[in-house]
C-alpha cells in the first residue's frame, strides 16, 4: 500500500524493493487535464474583472465576450481546437506552459523566475562546520534520490486524490540551456549512463565531485567531508573570474555568450559537467553581518541572487535546477530554476534532507583513498572577460533593485483560522487583500498558484484571490458605519468564495490557463488574435500586482521570489502551527511599492481580523 504524503511533509521511507514501472503505472492511472466549457470560463472571466476594472471597461469586455462565444463564432472554433489537442496529447497545456511561462521568457532567471528558500540558521561559524553540514546535506539528497531512482517515493495525495509525481523526476541531473530566442531543459537522469557526480562551487571555482563508489553505493558523510576539504584547500584564491555570473544575464545575451563560451573544447566540457551533475552545492563566503531582526531578509537576498558580484553571485550556475547554498557564517538554503518544477516537490525534498541531517550520525567508513575531485577549467578570452564584466554590472543593478523582507508573524499560526472553521490559506489571502486595500484604497489583480497535479503532467493554474466578495469585505472592514457582525459575515463569505475558487482551480476549472490556451490556439492556427485578448481589461487582469504562493513545509523555512510586474509584490508564505513565515519582495525603482510597508500592513490586517472574530459572536451562515 502506498504511503500517504500529508501536504509536503515526507513520510519516513521504509525499505521497499524496487517495483519497476510502478511510477508509470501510477502516472497512467491519473486523469487528463480537462478543457473547461467555453461559456463557463467566459462567465467567470467577467466575474473576475468586476472588482478590478471600471464599469465602462467591463461593459466593453462584456460585448467582446458575447461576440467571442456566439454560436459558430471564433471562440467555438478555438475551443474545438483545444479539445482536439486534449484528446491527442498527454496534457494539452503542459508543453505550451513550459515554453511560454519559462523557456521563451527572456528576462534573467535571477529574481524574475528562480525562487530561493531560506532554511533555519545553522549553529556554526567556520569552514569545518560549513563542510560537515554540506556533507550531511549531500548525503540527504542522495538518500532522497534513492527513493526517486527506485520508484519508492510515497505518492502524494490532495483531497484523497493521488497526485502526478512527474516533477520529482525532473529536478535532479537536469539543467536549463540558454538559446538565442528560447531556452531548453536537458535531463540526464534517464540517460543510459546516469550522472554520478555533483558540482561544488567555492570561490567561484567549480569542481566535479563523484558521490558514488565503484560498487554504486553512495559515499558516506565523512567520505564526502574529506572530499569537500580537498576542494576547499585547492580553491583558496579569491581572484578567479566568476564564470557562473554569466548565467544571470538576460537570456538572449547569455544565449549569445554561451555559444561563444562553448566554442572552446575545454569550456564546453566544463559546462557539460555542470549541466549533467545531479545538483550543485555552493560553499559561500561570509556575507556582511546584520542584526538578528534583518538576518532572514539578508539570507533571502543571498538565496535569490547571491548579494552581488563582490559577494556570492559568482558562486552560482543559475541555470542549474537545484543549488544548495551553505555559507561559512551559518546561512543555509537553496535556489532552484523554475522551468522543471514548482515549490512543493522542492520543499518535500528539503523536508527530507533536513530530517536526514538531524538524524545522520556519521558512520566512520573505512578510509579507502578517494580520487581528488576534478577542478573544471575555463579558458577566458578577452571577449568572455568582457561578457563577465557586463554580467557583473547588470547583476549588481538587479541587487540594488530588489527589496525583500522576511517576516515571522508570531501572533498566531494556522491553528487560529482552523479553530474558526476557516481555511488558513483563504484567511491569509484575505488579510493580504485587506493590507493592499488599506495602502492603495483599491484592489488589484492577485495571483495565487494552484496545483494541477491531480492531472497527468499537471503544473499550476491561477487562484484569483481578488473577488467581488473580497472587495465587499475589505471595504466594510474599516467602515465605521458597519456593525462587527456584518463584517464577520462578509469575511466568511469572502473566505468561502476563495475556498470555492481554489477547489475549482485544482479540478482544472479555473480560467487563466484556459484563456491562455485559446489565445495560443489562435496563434497556432495563424488566425488574427481575437479582440478579447487585445482588450485593456485582459491586460489589467494579467497585470498581477500581487503574485502570491503558499508553500507549506514541515521545516521552519520560507520560500521567496521576486515580483512579476515592475509595480508589484511577490509574497510567499509557510503557515506553521503557531506562527507564519512570510517573504515579501518589491522593486526599489517603483516609488509606490515598499516591502516593509506591505509587511507592516499585513501584520495589522491579520491581527485585526483575529480581533474581529474574537469579539463577535458567530452567526450561522
Amino acid at each position: 500500500k502506498q504511503a500517504v504524503l500529508k501536504s509536503a511533509g515526507l513520510v519516513k521511507p521504509v525499505s521497499v524493493t524496487r517495483i519497476p514501472g510502478r511510477y508509470l503505472v501510477h502516472q497512467e492511472g491519473l486523469p487528463k487535464l480537462p478543457v473547461p466549457p467555453l461559456r463557463q470560463t467566459m462567465g467567470r472571466y467577467l466575474a473576475a474583472l468586476q472588482p478590478i476594472v471600471s464599469q465602462e471597461e467591463l461593459e466593453h469586455t462584456r460585448m467582446l465576450v458575447e461576440e467571442f462565444q456566439r454560436p459558430g463564432g471564433v471562440g467555438e472554433r478555438l475551443q474545438k481546437g483545444l479539445e482536439r489537442k486534449a484528446r491527442k496529447t498527454e496534457n494539452w497545456l503542459s508543453d505550451w506552459w513550459l515554453q511560454t511561462a519559462y523557456l521563451e521568457y527572456r528576462l534573467p532567471v535571477v529574481v524574475h523566475s528562480s525562487p530561493g528558500v531560506v532554511l533555519p540558521r545553522l549553529e556554526f561559524h567556520d569552514r569545518q562546520g560549513q563542510m560537515w553540514h554540506a556533507a550531511k546535506l549531500i548525503a540527504g539528497v542522495l538518500d532522497f534520490k534513492n527513493m526517486i531512482d527506485n520508484e519508492t517515493l510515497p505518492v502524494e495525495f490532495l483531497g484523497g486524490k493521488p497526485l502526478c509525481m512527474n516533477q520529482y523526476y525532473q529536478i535532479l541531473s537536469s539543467c536549463r540551456i540558454p538559446g538565442p530566442k528560447r531556452d531548453s531543459v536537458v535531463n540526464h537522469a534517464l540517460s543510459m549512463k546516469p550522472p554520478s557526480h555533483i558540482t561544488v562551487v567555492h570561490n567561484f571555482q567549480f569542481f566535479v565531485l563523484d558521490v558514488y563508489n565503484s560498487d554504486g553505493s553512495p559515499l558516506t558523510v565523512d567520505q564526502i567531508y574529506v572530499q569537500l576539504e580537498k576542494i576547499w584547500n585547492s580553491s583558496l584564491q579569491t581572484n578567479k573570474e566568476p564564470i557562473g555570473i554569466l548565467t544571470s544575464q538576460h537570456r538572449n545575451t547569455w544565449g549569445k555568450a554561451y555559444n561563444n563560451l562553448i566554442k572552446d573544447k575545454t569550456n564546453k566540457e566544463s559546462v557539460r559537467a555542470i549541466q549533467k551533475s545531479i545538483f550543485t552545492v555552493c560553499l559561500d563566503a561570509p556575507m556582511p553581518r546584520v542584526s538578528d531582526e534583518l538576518y532572514r531578509s539578508r539570507v533571502a537576498t543571498q538565496m535569490l541572487h547571491g548579494g552581488g558580484s563582490r559577494w556570492n553571485s559568482g558562486n552560482r550556475w543559475f541555470d542549474k535546477t537545484l543549488q544548495f547554498i551553505i555559507g561559512e557564517d551559518g546561512s543555509c538554503g537553496l535556489m532552484y530554476e523554475h522551468a522543471p518544477a514548482e515549490g512543493p516537490p522542492i520543499v518535500a525534498l528539503v523536508d527530507h534532507v533536513v530530517e536526514f541531517t538531524k538524524k545522520s550520525e556519521t558512520v566512520r567508513s573505512p578510509m579507502i583513498p578517494l580520487a581528488m575531485p576534478q577542478k573544471l577549467r575555463f579558458n577566458i578570452t578577452p571577449e568572455i572577460k568582457k561578457d563577465i564584466e557586463k554580467a557583473k554590472q547588470n547583476l549588481n543593478m538587479m541587487v540594488q533593485e530588489l527589496d525583500v523582507k522576511v517576516m515571522v508573524f508570531s501572533h498566531f499560526g494556522k491553528e487560529f483560522p482552523k479553530s474558526q472553521k476557516m481555511s488558513p490559506d483563504a484567511f491569509i489571502q484575505m488579510a493580504l487583500q485587506l493590507a493592499y486595500y488599506r495602502i492603495y484604497s483599491l484592489c488589484c489583480s492577485t495571483y495565487e498558484s494552484a496545483s494541477l497535479r491531480m492531472f497527468r503532467l499537471g503544473r499550476t493554474d491561477t487562484i484569483r484571490s481578488c473577488s467581488q466578495e473580497s472587495l465587499l469585505f475589505v471595504r466594510a472592514m474599516d467602515d465605521a458605519a458597519k456593525q462587527n457582525q456584518e463584517k464577520v459575515d462578509l469575511l466568511q463569505k469572502a473566505i468561502q468564495a476563495h475556498r470555492a475558487y481554489t477547489d475549482m482551480a485544482i479540478q482544472g476549472q479555473a480560467i487563466d490557463r484556459h484563456l491562455l490556451g485559446l489565445k495560443l490556439q489562435a496563434i497556432e492556427d495563424l488566425t488574427t488574435i481575437p479582440e478579447i485578448f487585445m482588450d485593456t481589461a485582459y491586460a489589467v487582469a494579467l497585470h498581477f500586482n500581487l503574485s502570491t504562493s503558499q508553500v507549506p513545509a514541515q521545516t521552519d523555512c520560507v520560500m521567496c521570489f521576486g515580483p512579476v510586474v515592475p509595480d508589484g509584490y511577490g509574497v510567499c508564505y509557510n503557515p506553521m502551527a503557531e506562527h507564519i513565515n512570510f517573504s515579501v519582495s518589491a522593486f526599489n525603482s517603483c516609488a509606490e511599492t515598499n516591502a516593509a510597508r506591505l509587511c507592516h500592513f499585513l501584520e495589522e490586517a491579520l491581527v485585526d481580523m483575529r480581533d474581529l472574530l474574537m469579539q463577535t459572536p458567530r452567526s450561522k451562515l
